[in-house]
């Protein structure tokens, strides 16, 4: 069986608009596609930062202005959003494997991830969404609709929604049926669409927000894979950054990096997640490795001559 890779991509690297979003995928994929003729089955997932927020606040907007059009739940939204970013990576990628005479096909999946009811997130909402209001306005949708609202770097109110820890891929079996049929599979883009299991069996949506880059090492975990890479706007993990003694780091064992973290060195809105992330997954099997790399720079990281290594 061919070594298996996931692929995170962050939703900010990849561009604030549709035309930006295309021409940076059209860059990367090249080296995504190279990674197949390398013996490599790959699989990518993507963040929904700006995306699912544009989308969240394109409904809210439109139902204040028009009765007609529903305010869409973040389950839908984030749905959505996978859809989008999946379209938009499906022809990039299908592009690419035509150019270099590959059979290869490629598949968007839109893939629930479980989340546990009891999650402590869900008592302490703390992922910002959709637009910025005022003081007023966040405190009038807070009593007409019981949703959270408060401060958000010093621009205005902004919706607060959890972000529990994914537990569980619900498409896993569907993801590797994929794989074993030369297919690239794009999944559990923003996270995740994050839903509870009911006493039935049935599965729920819920209001929350996923961190991508947990559900990506769950999803590499799941499908067994060797290596993690988080693709996003930096080039190298840093400590002590934006000082003086700032340093680019090119590979620390997952000791080091929970101590880094621990010191405070990683922001919890960027960095820290991700750092987090490669930590659970290189500690889940031996073997196992974690790079966090920018995206223009993925030829370079896959080589290893660029990105930061997370091993054990």
């Amino acid at each position: 069986m061919a070594s298996r890779i996931v692929i995170a991509l962050g939703g900010n690297a990849l561009g604030d608009n549709a035309q930006e979003q295309q021409a940076r995928i059209a860059d990367a994929a090249p080296s995504l596609v190279g990674l197949i003729s390398q013996g490599y089955e790959i699989i990518l997932t993507h963040g929904n930062g700006p995306q699912v927020g544009t989308i969240n606040l394109a409904f809210a907007e439109g139902a204040k202005k028009l009765p007609k059009i529903p305010v869409m739940p973040m389950p839908e939204c984030t749905a959505m959003s996978q859809g989008y970013i999946g379209y938009h990576l499906q022809k990039g990628i299908v592009h690419e494997l035509r150019a270099q005479k590959m059979p290869w096909h490629v598949a968007s999946m839109v893939t629930q991830v479980v989340v546990d009811p009891a999650d402590s997130a869900f008592q302490n909402p703390t992922k910002p969404i959709g637009g910025y209001y005022s003081e007023e306005e966040a405190k009038t949708i807070m009593e007409e609709t019981g949703q959270v609202f408060a401060p958000d770097a010093n621009r205005g109110w902004r919706r607060m929604v959890p972000s529990p820890m994914p537990v569980h891929i619900v498409e896993r079996d569907s993801i590797l049926n994929l794989l074993d049929n030369e297919f690239v599979v794009i999944a559990c883009g923003g996270g995740g669409v994050p839903v509870i299991r009911r006493g039935s069996g049935d599965y729920e949506g819920v209001d929350a927000v996923i961190d991508k880059d947990f559900s990506a090492a769950l999803l590499a975990q799941m499908v067994d894979a060797e290596y993690l890479f988080i693709l996003t706007a930096v080039e190298r993990v840093a400590i002590n950054f934006g000082r003086e003694n700032q340093r680019e780091i090119e590979h620390m064992t997952t000791d080091q990096a929970r101590r880094y973290c621990d010191e405070g060195h990683f922001a919890a809105g960027s960095m820290l997640p991700k750092v987090r992330a490669a930590i659970k997954f290189a500690e889940s099997k031996h073997g196992r490795k974690c790079v966090i790399a920018a995206l223009k720079k993925a030829p370079l990281a896959i080589r290893g001559e660029s990105g930061t290594m997370i091993s054990m």
